[in-house]
């Protein structure tokens, strides 16, 4: 079993791809903080004309409509960023605890929630998300509830899975038998105990948040002009492709650098938490 003190080294000294990862996502908090300072227009402002070259004023050239390409990048990566957030920490909310509850619980509470979730994931996200947004409409509040549901069920397998586990150890029992509340038991023996995994689990939900409104932005279906999102920049400027213009590949690049780096933190929280319980 690893010690504490070996525990808290590993924490404070990540190895090299952490370290990598964390700078990555700081600088996309960064940028999502900081975006309309750092950008040197406005995000639907147009600048020039169509498909201006790289250089001069405009860094990165200009987009389709002659909006700069580097104030839509800045953008594009803020709006994404803040809401794979945003709809990653709902869907744990709305994940984790039914899954704590059901593991403590179990019986026939346990088995209706594990059916109805298994349900919905047998249903491909992308097109229960396009089925639910054509039909309720694809404003950023209904897009943010659709994907926190469907992620939330994600959440939940892995939460009970984890409880699974948890319930069924010693501490737990005698936490019943000191005639503890579901409350106590949950929150206070149940979650901590959990938390690195879950941790973990939030870092991979983020990922495929960003990953899944991309793909319904690319489609017509997530992030709606004239706001900037990394997806519909690509659909935005695929034509260029057929001109050897590597201008669409940058937003593209944009979203595999963050869910890279996301999982370069991820792999380093899973393996301490493996450690911690060897």
């Amino acid at each position: 079993m690893v010690t504490w003190p070996a525990f808290r080294r590993a924490l404070l000294f990540p190895p090299l791809s952490a370290w990598i990862g964390i700078i990555v996502v700081a600088a996309y908090i960064l940028v999502a903080v900081l975006g309309p300072f750092l950008s040197p227009h406005g995000e639907t402002e147009i600048v020039g004309a169509a498909y201006q070259p790289w250089g001069g004023p405009f860094v990165l050239g200009t987009d389709n409509l002659g909006r700069d390409m580097l104030t839509r990048l800045i953008y594009g990566a803020r709006n994404t960023t803040g809401l794979a957030v945003v709809i990653a920490a709902i869907a744990f909310v709305i994940g984790c605890f039914p899954a704590l509850l059901a593991a403590t619980l179990g019986g026939w509470i346990d088995q209706v929630l594990g059916r109805f979730v298994d349900v919905v994931m047998s249903i491909p996200a992308l097109i229960f998300a396009m089925l639910f947004l054509s039909f309720f409409g694809n404003t950023i509040p209904v897009l943010i509830v659709v994907i926190a549901i469907l992620e939330a069920t994600r959440v939940f397998r892995v939460a009970r899975s984890v409880a699974k586990t948890i319930v069924v150890l010693d501490y737990v029992e005698a936490a019943r038998l000191r005639g503890e509340g579901l409350l106590w038991i949950t929150c206070r023996e149940i979650l901590p105990n959990a938390l690195p995994p879950l941790i973990a689990e939030f870092g991979l939900r983020f990922c495929f948040v960003v990953l899944l409104i991309s793909s319904l932005s690319f489609l017509g279906l997530g992030i709606q002009p004239p706001r900037a999102d990394l997806g519909s920049m690509v659909r935005d400027n695929a034509t260029l492709i057929s001109f050897g213009s590597v201008l669409p590949l940058l937003p593209a690049a944009a979203i595999g650098l963050l869910v890279v780096a996301m999982n370069m933190i991820v792999d380093w929280i899973s393996d301490l938490a493996s450690r911690s319980k060897r």
